[in-house]
């Protein structure tokens, strides 16, 4: 007789309240599985079939086990052996969360947790990365969209329409920025005359975790900040003025001068139009007063402890470290008690942001930094390609006063795509720079020489979601993510029409010129 092997072997999920369910497949073999209670399609259930042969019927085992109803009714979930073992590992490394997170966001500079890659910190940085994914999802690059430059989602929808529906966060504001600034290659603008913005493009969000995730998976309430990025066009390098400006000249609080970042990164980050109901504030200021009300209202609850991350991709790395410096340098990662509040960035193919001294102050303030690049992506090596933390340490201190001469900070994870056996060796810049693909290459990393085996089955399809750089063999379609319809929709009438989008709640909330007066950036 045939049999399945044990990978593929299908068990109904059921609800109980019985820890234990012992299943009997023989009278010698048993299989005991913890937590909830599994019932075995066996022959009997098999038989249910119409199908004749063995192969149709593993065929609509495979249907059922990939979410189709079996036509039984009741909500059943199909569930395999392999299912079973990545919700046990799932398991143990939240276990471990609750108990390490301190070290997994950086505490000891990951010292040790690299290689061997840790597989909790491994974990965190896909989910993290997911996180700025998120951003490029939701966001509508679409031209002839009159919407083209803003999320897509509702931010109280915003998981949930992106299929993140088990994130454990919420979303509690939107970021905007005043596209006016020098970087034409980095914001998308709608070919239309009537639009939502002409001023402004989306550039992420702020989100705090629900209580199931802070209590049970996390160990802690998570402040995670995500910035928007360049998915893979990389023009908006060309645009940078490519000069460091001191971080004072733009009104950031800092007692030394001589603390400097990327002239167009700051300006970014600082510049607003009082003309523009979405960039009448600027991206700093958002940031700023959300964190400063969200600490306000977690950061002195004695029962659980907090945390602040930042997150982003490309561009949107610089900013995540750039707001990172800030949120500490305005001393919001501290409770009214004093309670310190851990403040971490993990970027994605981020540029250099600051001169040598940016990234002394970073480190006296306490901001770790995590960065997870490909050896054969250009933008990490951007800008200070002459001038930078590789130079000798003469050179270094004979330029520092120069407006080009750059340093990362933090500490850096280094992958290579040309280990992947899924993704092609050549060397292509936009794949090279794709966030996916770090992030395949991050759940395939084990260390330094270690063998590239996928670790969370974590699909590497999704690394064509918008690039083509899998192998020709897996026959996974190039630039496969594509918005149904163009967001087109049928009303009432059965006209075929672009849906409405903006949504009030996605506005900037009242009391942001609170929480700025407070923080002495308005007049109170």
């Amino acid at each position: 007789m045939a049999t399945i092997p044990s990978h593929h072997l299908l068990t109904k999920n059921y609800h109980s309240s019985s820890p234990f369910k012992t299943i009997s497949f023989s009278e010698t073999s048993f299989i005991h599985l913890p937590e909830k209670r599994f019932r075995v399609a066996t022959r009997a259930s098999l038989s249910r079939t119409d199908e004749a042969s063995l192969s149709a019927v593993i065929s609509r085992l495979e249907r059922e086990r990939q979410g189709l109803n079996d036509g039984g009714g009741g909500g059943e979930q199909w569930h395999t052996a392999e299912d079973f073992r990545r919700r046990d590992k799932k398991t143990e490394e939240e276990r471990r969360l609750r108990d390490t997170w301190r070290k997994i966001q950086g505490e000891d500079d990951w010292a040790g947790l690299t290689d061997p890659m840790d597989p909790v910190l491994r974990s965190e940085l896909i989910r993290y990365g997911e996180m700025a994914q998120a951003c490029y999802d939701a966001f509508d690059f679409d031209p002839s969209s009159r919407y083209c430059g803003s999320s897509r989602f509702s931010r109280h929808e915003f998981f949930d329409s992106l299929g993140m529906n088990g994130s454990g966060y919420e979303v509690a504001r939107y970021l905007y920025a005043t596209s006016n600034i020098n970087l034409p290659n980095f914001f998308s603008k709608s070919r239309w005359s009537k639009v939502w913005s002409k001023n402004a493009n989306w550039m992420g969000y702020v989100a705090v975790s629900d209580d199931e995730a802070t209590r049970y998976r996390l160990g802690r309430r998570d402040i995670a900040i995500a910035w928007r990025g360049t998915v893979t066009q990389l023009e908006w390098i060309a645009d940078l003025k490519d000069y460091l400006k001191p971080v004072s000249r733009n009104n950031l609080r800092c007692p030394d001068p001589v603390v400097k970042v990327e002239s167009g990164f700051l300006d970014l980050y600082t510049d607003k139009d009082t003309s523009c109901k979405f960039s009448r504030f600027s991206a700093r200021e958002q940031i700023l007063a959300e964190v400063k009300r969200l600490v306000e209202k977690y950061g002195d609850d004695e029962e659980e402890e907090l945390s602040i991350t930042v997150t982003g991709h490309s561009l949107g790395g610089a900013l995540a470290i750039l707001s990172a410096y800030d949120v500490a340098e305005m001393g919001l990662n501290r409770s009214r008690s004093g309670k310190v509040i851990p403040v971490t960035v993990l970027t994605y193919g981020g540029p250099r942001v600051g001169n040598v001294r940016f990234k002394e102050r970073l480190k006296e303030l306490g901001v770790k930094v995590m960065r997870v690049v490909n050896v054969h992506d250009v933008v990490p090596k951007s800008p200070g390609l002459f001038l930078n933390e590789r130079a000798p340490h003469a050179v270094m201190k004979m330029a520092e006063g120069l407006p080009w001469c750059y340093c990362h900070v933090g500490e850096e994870l280094a992958l290579d795509h040309q280990n992947s056996p899924f993704l092609r060796s050549s060397v292509d810049l936009s794949n090279a720079h794709n966030l996916e693909a770090l992030l395949h290459l991050l759940d395939g990393y084990h260390g330094k020489g270690e063998r590239f085996v996928l670790s969370s089955g974590r699909d590497p399809a999704l690394v064509n979601k918008a690039s083509d750089f899998l192998k020709e063999h897996f026959m996974v379609p190039p630039f496969w993510r594509q918005d149904a319809n163009k967001g087109m929709v049928r009303n009432s009438e059965g006209r075929w029409i672009q849906a409405e989008r903006l949504r009030s709640e996605d506005h900037h909330s009242p009391d942001i010129h609170h929480h700025l007066s407070q923080l002495r950036l308005l007049p109170s």
